[in-house]
């Protein structure tokens, strides 16, 4: 494909398309094509007949408005804006040189009267929640107008990042393009958000546009605060440096598990919230047990600081995880958190209970980063004192804001910040996000759960699931899966299910085990 022009977030222009091209628009993330030029222009020219059937095939939009040159006619430019509106964006134009698709654009955005397009739901993320959100909408009622605002060009399987750092995954399967998981009904826009005006029924976009909504659903996770620990950002992936936590650096602790044999390994957890509050403790019992197997671990110190008091949040798990840390032989030093780091020196600086400033010599330092809501979230007027976005922790509903709704590591709720309890949001706030339109009241309930498959030694895990108040939510009986020991059925979820079941379940709005539960009913289904 012949290089693409933008010429507003959401609309660009390129020379002639052909078929052979149509991998490359989908690949590029466009959701629509409009034909500007007529058919038979010159020789060879694919006609727009056929360029439609291709772009359906792919599951793109096409609209053959063929002008014959760049002086545009009001009639052409009322058909372009129509065009626009009604097709999923982002949108690519095409003539023979671009030129003619330009021109269409500018005289049917001529024609607009300047107010901030309206949908019925938008979305503020693109990540596991606010996709499966989308998916989970769309699934109820299809005809639904939705746009995700969304800056990244990519999308991740994060909770693979315990595998990649154990080399158990290669990096490249927890990655898509975002095109590829954007569900193909709703409006990409493919910018950040800056600001809420939630009396208005708006959200406000970096370049200053307004957008509308019936509906607002705000979920863009949260922020990795790489540089509250002064030191950290600068010798990341290197100096023996690292963090499951980014798609480029769990390779890289792979790469220091298998090339280290003797010296200490430091692993960090900081206060929460965090996403995902067993992540640290995995990449240390992964990289344990691999030392363990080549009979490396009595040459290793290692040690676990984590700025919390207790090894895990929910008692029932804690007497498996406590015999894995006497196994290893882990030093585990609760109240301990990550203050500072010297690369070039290799010198972590923890931060004691008593207020003290302990300097530990690493050769390896797997360091997890504090972690907040995002800044245009933390400064909004949707936010609570913590900064994360205020919630009903049943129905995710804002308490100020009826028509507003959260989800994901965004939430200011108790419950864990995980995939799997994003998997259990996603369809309570699609119901109630519905019965919002309908001028009605919430209709599900959400009971905390999250999940955390705490990966204890390669071929086992111990499956964490629980709700609000550490209460044991297990979604299997434990004859079959007891998720307080550790078993191999768990970690062949982990392995081998959990991965298609987020990519084809999840984002695709299929709710396997994950099924909206009513007001008033109870996990067992039965009424209250």
């Amino acid at each position: 494909m012949e290089k693409t022009t933008p010429v507003t977030a959401d609309f660009s222009v390129s020379p002639q398309i052909r078929l052979e091209d149509m991998p490359d628009v989908v690949a590029a993330g466009f959701r629509s094509i409009i034909s500007n030029r007529p058919n038979g222009e010159e020789p060879g020219q694919p006609d727009a007949a056929t360029l439609a059937r291709a772009a359906l095939e792919r599951g793109l939009a096409f609209e053959h408005l063929p002008v014959p040159n760049p002086d545009i006619a009001p009639a052409d430019a009322r058909a372009m804006r129509a065009a626009l509106d009604r097709l999923p964006k982002p949108v690519l134009a095409f003539c023979r040189t671009g030129a003619r698709s330009t021109a269409m654009h500018a005289a049917a955005m001529a024609l607009g009267d300047g107010a901030a397009a309206t949908y019925d739901v938008v979305i503020v993320g693109g990540g596991s929640a606010g996709i499966a959100c989308a998916a989970s909408l769309l699934k109820r009622r299809a005809d639904l107008s939705i746009a995700i605002i969304e800056p990244a060009d990519a999308h991740y399987y994060q909770p693979g990042w315990t595998m990649v750092g154990a080399g158990v995954f290669d990096p490249q399967i927890t990655r898509r393009t975002m095109a590829e998981v954007m569900p193909r009904k709703a409006h990409w826009i493919r910018q950040a958000a800056s600001a809420f005006q939630p009396d208005s029924n708006s959200v406000t976009l970096d370049d200053g546009t307004a957008i509308a909504y019936r509906v607002l659903v705000v979920a863009p996770g949260l922020k990795l605060d790489w540089a509250a620990i002064p030191g950290l950002a600068e010798t990341l992936g290197r100096n023996g440096v690292t963090s499951n936590y980014r798609y480029d650096l769990a390779p890289y602790t792979h790469e220091l598990v298998r090339k280290m044999a003797r010296g200490r390994a430091l692993f960090t957890q900081p206060p929460m919230p965090i996403k995902c509050a067993g992540a640290p403790q995995k990449a240390m019992y992964l990289s344990c047990h691999d030392w363990e197997k080549r009979r490396l671990l009595g040459g290793i110190g290692v040690e676990f600081h984590s700025a919390g008091p207790a090894l895990f949040g929910v008692a029932d798990y804690v007497p498996a995880l406590t015999a894995y840390i006497e196994r290893y032989g882990i030093d585990f030093r609760p109240g301990s958190k990550l203050v500072g780091v010297d690369g070039d020196a290799r010198i972590a600086r923890f931060e004691q209970g008593d207020g003290d400033v302990i300097e530990r010599p690493f050769d390896m330092l797997h360091a997890v980063p504090p972690q907040v809501a995002p800044d245009f979230v933390r400064s909004s007027p949707i936010a609570d004192d913590s900064g994360f976005v205020a919630v009903d922790p049943a129905t995710l509903r804002h308490p100020t804001w009826p028509n507003l709704f959260a989800l994901g590591d965004v939430i200011a709720a108790s419950n864990a910040k995980t995939a799997a309890a994003a998997r259990k949001q996603a369809p309570v706030v699609a119901v109630n996000v519905i019965a919002a339109l309908d001028g009605k009241a919430p209709a599900a309930a959400y009971d905390g759960y999250g999940s955390c498959p705490l990966t204890v030694e390669r071929g086992r895990i111990v499956l964490a699931e629980f709700g609000y108040g550490g209460k044991l939510l297990p979604s299997f009986p434990t004859w079959l899966l007891d998720g307080r020991k550790p078993t191999r059925l768990a970690w062949f979820l982990k392995d081998r299910m959990l991965p298609p079941i987020y990519w084809h379940g999840m984002l695709k709005g299929r709710e396997w085990l994950a099924g909206p539960r009513p007001i008033g009913m109870a996990p067992n289904g039965m009424a209250r």
